[in-house]
C-alpha cells in the first residue's frame, strides 16, 4: 500500500513538473515576442562610394520629396531621378547642385546628426549611411532588409537616435552611433501591429509621443518608448491617404496624397488646431494658397522659413513660405519640375 502511494505521488510530481516547465516555456515565448528585435551592425563597405563632387545634370526636378538642411549643407531628394542633391547655397541653379548619391531607387528622405547621414533607399529596402570628409560625401554602410519600402527617416536630437519607417509593415527601425565613432548600429525594431500591410508614409515625433499619419482611417498617437497606441484620431475617407503631419504654431498641417481608395484627385494640404475635429470634417483646406492641383508632399523648416515639396504640377516642385501668427505669408516657388 505504501509502495503504490509512493509511485502515485511520484507520478503526480512528474505531471506538476511538466506543467511548470510548459508554463515557463510559454512565458519565455511571450517575453521574446514582446521584446524589441535584434540589434544589428552593418559591415562597412569595402570601398566607400564617393559622392558630392559631380554636378547635377538635370535641369528640373522629378518628384522632389524632401528639402532639408543639415549643418551648413542643403539637400534635395530628387526621388524619380534616383538621386540626392546637395549644395552650400540654397539659391544655386539646379545644375550647380552636386549629386550626393545616385545609389538609390526612389529614395524619399535624408537625415543627419552632423557626423553621419542616413537616407532611405525605398525600393531596395535599405538604409544607406554616409559620412562627409574633405567636402565630399562617402557611402560607408548599408543596412539591407529594412522592412518593406522604408519611406521616412528622421533624426531625433532629444535621444540622439535615427528613426526609419518601413512604410508597409508598421515597423520603426531605431539606429544609433555607439561611442564616439561614426559607425552606425541598428539598436532595435519597434512596431505597431495594426499598421502591418497599411501604407503609412511618415511619422512625427512630439516629445514622448510619435504620431503616425493615416494610411487608412486613423492618425495614431503612440508612445515613443514602445509604440503602444495611446490615442486614435479617426479621419474621413477623402483625407485617409495622408503623407505628413507637421505641427506649426497652433495648427497641425497635413499633406494628403489620396483618398482611402488611392485617388490623387483628393490630394491637398489641410490644417486643424485639433486632430479630433477631423472625424467631423472640420479642417481648413489651404492648398489654394499654393495654387493647388498637384500632390503636396513633405514639409520642413530651416533658416527661419518653411518648405513644401510637391509633384504632378509642372513649374514648381518646392515652395518656401512663412507662418506669422498662424497666417501664411511670403509663399514663393524655388525650383522647377
Amino acid at each position: 500500500m505504501v509502495r503504490k502511494s509512493f509511485f502515485s505521488n511520484r507520478k503526480l510530481l512528474i505531471i506538476l513538473l511538466g506543467v511548470l516547465l510548459a508554463a515557463c516555456a510559454v512565458c519565455a515565448l511571450l517575453l521574446f515576442l514582446r521584446k524589441p528585435k535584434v540589434l544589428r551592425f552593418s559591415d562597412a563597405l569595402e570601398t566607400p562610394i564617393k559622392g558630392g563632387v559631380l554636378s547635377n545634370v538635370q535641369t528640373v526636378l522629378n518628384v522632389p520629396t524632401q528639402i532639408t538642411k543639415i549643418g551648413e549643407d542643403y539637400f534635395i531628394v530628387d526621388c524619380y531621378h534616383n538621386q540626392i542633391l546637395t549644395s552650400r547655397q540654397l539659391d544655386s541653379p539646379l545644375t550647380e547642385w552636386l549629386v550626393m548619391t545616385d545609389q538609390i531607387h526612389y529614395g524619399h528622405t535624408i537625415a543627419g546628426d552632423g557626423t553621419v547621414y542616413l537616407a532611405d533607399d525605398t525600393e531596395n529596402n535599405r538604409i544607406l549611411i554616409f559620412e562627409k570628409k574633405d567636402g565630399a560625401f562617402f557611402l560607408t554602410q548599408s543596412f539591407d532588409d529594412i522592412g518593406v519600402r522604408p519611406h521616412f527617416v528622421l533624426y531625433d536630437e532629444a535621444d540622439r537616435r535615427f528613426y526609419a519607417l518601413s512604410s508597409m509593415t508598421g515597423e520603426l527601425y531605431v539606429f544609433s552611433r555607439p561611442g564616439r565613432g561614426s559607425a552606425v548600429a541598428l539598436e532595435k525594431i519597434l512596431s505597431v501591429p495594426e499598421l502591418n500591410q497599411i501604407y503609412v508614409r511618415s511619422f512625427t515625433i512630439e516629445g514622448d509621443d510619435i504620431y503616425f499619419v493615416s494610411g487608412n482611417s486613423n492618425i495614431l498617437r503612440t508612445s515613443k518608448k514602445d509604440l503602444t497606441v495611446l490615442e486614435r484620431f479617426p479621419v474621413p475617407p477623402e483625407i485617409a491617404g495622408m503623407i505628413q503631419l507637421a505641427h506649426i504654431q497652433d495648427y497641425f498641417y497635413i499633406t494628403v496624397s489620396t483618398d482611402l481608395y488611392g485617388s490623387q484627385d483628393y490630394a491637398t494640404l489641410i490644417r486643424t488646431p485639433d486632430l479630433s475635429r477631423l472625424a467631423d470634417g472640420e479642417w481648413e483646406d489651404i492648398y489654394a494658397s499654393f495654387l493647388g492641383g498637384g500632390t503636396p508632399y513633405y514639409i520642413g523648416g530651416f533658416d527661419g522659413h518653411f518648405y513644401l515639396t510637391e509633384h504632378r504640377i509642372p513649374g514648381h516642385g518646392i515652395w518656401q513660405f512663412d507662418v506669422r501668427e498662424n497666417e501664411l505669408e511670403h509663399i514663393v516657388t524655388l525650383f522647377p519640375t
